[in-house]
Formats: C-alpha cells, structure tokens, sequence
C-alpha cells in the first residue's frame, strides 16, 4: 500500500462545538455543558484517547490475524493526566499536553501472560498514533 494521506476538514460551530468532516463521516467535538459547551460530543483530548485506543485494537486484530493467534477480542482502557491551566492560559511554564497516558489492553485469547505481553509490545511497536505520540513528528501549522 506504501504512503497515504490523511486528511480531515474542521468547522466551528455554536459556543465550542466543531464539526470534522473525513471522507463521508462527520464527527462531532464539544466541551461538557459545565465547560461552557453543548456536550454534543467527545472533547479534543478524549478523541486523542479515541484515536489512540482504536488504532491500537484494529493494529492488535490486524496482526492477530496475520499470525493466526488465537485471541477472541481485544479491549483497551486508556487514561491520562493532564494539568488544563496552560490552554485555560493561566499558567505558561509547564507543558499543555498530557504529563503522562496509560493504555491498559485486555486480550481475551488462549495466549499465556508472556505471549499477552509480547503481543501487546507489537501492537504499540506497529501502531502510527502511538508512534505519533512517542516520537517527535514535525507539525507545521500555516494560515490559509
């Protein structure tokens, strides 16, 4: 298959709500009603999560069947801790991103606990968005 772009278009909508659009799908991101939005969907950081969760299962079925493993489902858990007083702008000496994510990945198969962890350390070594998130990637950021 080799490179691919990936594209998604954004739109502000009322208060905080946006709207992305990717090839037909539409998805809507908001902030809780006690943020000051709508709560018509996940904020940013949860799809961060979302994003990072559900490459790293889809990677997990991908190899599992690629190797024949015997695993019946894969779930993840993931969370993360992060301090909102930078994008608030209150503070500006400390990171604004997460100071720390957990993934807890649940795999339901006949595999031993070794095979478990090994198998998760191919998925985390074969997924993009955790790539993405562990290595420095170049963002450049233009006004159109």
């Amino acid at each position: 298959m080799g490179t691919k772009i990936v594209s998604v278009e954004f739109s502000s909508k009322e208060k905080f709500t946006v709207e992305s659009k990717a090839r037909k799908h539409t998805v809507i991101i908001d902030q809780p009603v006690e943020g000051g939005g709508n709560d018509a969907g996940m904020t940013p950081l949860e799809y961060l999560f979302v994003s990072l969760g559900g490459c790293m299962v889809t990677v997990g079925v991908i190899i599992a069947r690629q190797k024949h493993l015997p695993v019946n489902k894969i779930e993840a858990h993931i969370e993360g801790e992060i301090d909102t007083d930078v994008l608030m702008g209150k503070r500006n000496d400390i990171r604004p991103g997460f100071t720390n994510i957990t993934v807890k990945m649940m795999i339901d198969g006949n595999l031993t606990y070794e095979e478990k962890e090994k198998f998760v350390k191919e998925i985390e070594a074969r997924c993009p968005i955790s790539d993405n998130l562990s290595n420095t990637t170049p963002v450049k950021f233009e006004v159109a």
